[in-house]
């Protein structure tokens, strides 16, 4: 008998928060709210899919497509590696990144595939329908940036 390990996805996010002290968040197909972001990629064997260089860049090129935002993506979010419950108990690794917006003068856009894009006030994080582990990172990184 082969053992197989268990493989999760891990979903790098990032936590932007504008001059204005707002976070922005992206709306998802089951009508929550969470932080922009993507699952890294391994690649795939016959070069058709490219492998993620580093999660880093990963989620730098998915803030700019998802938003139109150019950021700088760094350091981790302290606490901000947590395990996710989705439906029918699937359990993906998020890992959470504070995020410096270098064009936060600029309108944030929605891609097509995201479709709702929002910026919320940090002090009505709590009444949005969002994962407690997102809600947390971004309480986390304003406090450890000070904004």
């Amino acid at each position: 008998m082969t053992f197989t390990p268990p493989v999760w996805p891990v979903f790098v996010k990032g936590v932007l928060i504008d001059a204005e002290r707002r976070v922005l968040l992206l709306g998802n197909e089951r009508g929550e709210w969470e932080l922009p972001g993507r699952r890294l990629e391994i690649g795939s064997a016959d070069g058709g899919l490219p492998a993620d260089l580093s999660p880093e860049r990963a989620l730098e090129s998915e803030l700019l497509a998802a938003t139109g935002w150019l950021v700088e993506v760094g350091p981790l979010v302290q606490g901000g590696v947590w395990v996710h419950e989705g439906r029918r108990g699937q359990r993906s690794l998020v890992v959470t990144y504070g995020c410096t917006v270098r064009s936060a003068d600029q309108v944030p856009l929605a891609a097509e595939e995201s479709g709702r894009i929002g910026l919320f006030p940090l002090d009505e994080l709590d009444a949005l329908h969002m994962a407690e582990g997102f809600k947390k990172s971004v309480l986390t990184w304003r406090a450890e940036s000070g904004r």
